[in-house]
């Protein structure tokens, strides 16, 4: 009597497809992989931020010259209203171009907030057909909004000549002070590109959230006169307004253009906290991204 010899275990599905090298489709890579991903795509991110702002106004007659006009106009609502009915001016010398720079530089955060809030949805298509980092999308979308932001500086620097803020060593100060917000922006732009997707009803009330930010910001009066005329704020209060990234770089970039802006109105320490905002956020807001990856376009 012959006896059949037992079957050999099956081998395991999960372990023989990793010995030969297959993966999960669409699954997560690694941190330091999906960054060598992210930089091998750096032309596609710079032609698409550059496609995206060239059809921005591409409808209208007037063009690209709503670049510049469309920060403009805001900033003469909020002289008319901030600065003559309510007189937020007395007291702050150079009104206009601090008024200006603070609501150009508060669009530059603002705008990449909420261009964030679109980076997938608005592009589902894209997600759906194409495998590739999806972070090129908000990346993209933050680079769109820091050219925006060289338009609205040309403007900018027009406007300080005309006032007789003429250029100086001290202009060159900007140029980090933007960078810095820059990294800031992006890594907001991808946090809020990550919880957009999920609950789209966060881009519906982002206009309000930004609206309470930016009167916090100083954007259309000085904080530093408010703080030296209310001593009796609570100290952590103070210490929100001061510390705000908002205000920390818009004041940076005040402080650079503007004479009458001297460092005596900036917060303590006020180089490390921008540096402090852009790392938190820039790397913070890469990494919660990363974490998604794989979730981006399903559902």
């Amino acid at each position: 009597m012959s006896l059949e010899k037992p079957a050999e275990p099956v081998e395991d599905l999960t372990a023989l497809a990793l010995r030969h090298g297959l993966t999960v489709s669409g699954a997560r890579p690694s941190l330091r992989s999906y960054t060598r991903q992210i930089f091998s795509r750096r032309h596609f991110i710079v032609a698409f931020a550059t496609a995206r702002l060239t059809a921005q106004y591409s409808q209208a007659k007037l063009g690209q010259i709503w670049q510049v006009m469309t920060p403009l106009l805001n900033a003469a609502v909020y002289y008319f209203i901030f600065g003559e009915l309510l007189d937020t001016k007395s007291g702050v010398p150079d009104f206009i171009p601090f008024l200006v720079t603070g609501v150009f530089i508060w669009t530059f955060t603002s705008s990449s907030i909420m261009a964030g809030t679109r980076a997938i949805s608005g592009n589902i298509g894209l997600v759906r057909a194409l495998h590739f980092p999806r972070a090129s999308l908000p990346i993209a979308i933050a680079l769109q909004q820091l050219q925006q932001l060289l338009f609205s500086l040309a403007a900018l620097v027009m406007i300080l000549l005309a006032v007789g803020e003429f250029p100086s060593v001290n202009w060159l100060l900007a140029l980090p002070a933007l960078l810095l917000q820059a990294g800031f922006n992006t890594g907001l732009s991808m946090i809020m590109a990550r919880l957009a997707s999920r609950t789209p009803d966060i881009a519906q009330l982002m206009p309000f959230i930004l609206r309470t930010w930016m009167y916090a910001s100083g954007v259309m009066w000085s904080i530093d006169k408010v703080l030296s005329h209310h001593d009796k704020l609570p100290h952590f209060v103070m210490l929100a307004l001061e510390s705000n990234p908002a205000a920390v770089y818009i004041d940076l970039v005040r402080f650079a253009l503007i004479d009458s802006f001297t460092a005596a109105q900036l917060p303590p320490h006020v180089w490390a906290l921008a540096l402090f905002w852009a790392v938190l956020f820039g790397a913070g807001g890469f990494v919660y991204f990363w974490q998604a990856e794989e979730k981006y376009g399903r559902g």
